[in-house]
């Protein structure tokens, strides 16, 4: 995936607070970049995870991610991060994920699976309608 078939950024500022003391991106802080994407992109669809959780009673939970982690990015690189679905069940979503530089440098490359879940006991259960209807459209 390049981020021009990318069907959904998210700009992200590197700061101090996110670098090592080479002013290398601390590895861990790319999920928390893939993160905001995936939130954003959510609450563009109409979806906020606040809402799911207190409306419908079902929250996303990371199940499995694979990162590769190809360049470094550095202090206050302008980041962008793209979200492309994969796949679309019932109850997970198959994401592709990347943080480039610029369109075509990639620094990190993700598979991401989310699992819904009933926001009280934790168990998978089936996403709102709605949401899969409008994610199966966005697809």
């Amino acid at each position: 995936m390049r981020l021009s078939n990318t069907h959904f950024t998210f700009p992200v500022r590197v700061y101090h607070e996110d670098v090592d003391d080479g002013g290398v991106v601390y590895y861990a802080n790319y999920l928390k970049y893939l993160e905001r994407a995936r939130t954003e992109w959510l609450r563009t669809l109409g979806f906020d995870q606040r809402f799911l959780k207190d409306e419908s009673s079902v929250q996303f939970l990371v199940s499995r991610v694979h990162i590769d982690y190809l360049r470094p990015a550095r202090f206050n690189d302008l980041l962008v991060v793209g979200v492309k679905m994969a796949r679309c069940a019932r109850a997970s979503i198959g994401l592709v994920q990347e943080v480039c530089r610029e369109p075509e440098e990639v620094l990190a490359s993700a598979e991401v699976r989310l699992a819904c879940v009933d926001a009280a006991s934790f168990r998978p259960t089936a996403m709102p309608r709605s949401l899969l209807t409008e994610l199966k459209r966005d697809h």
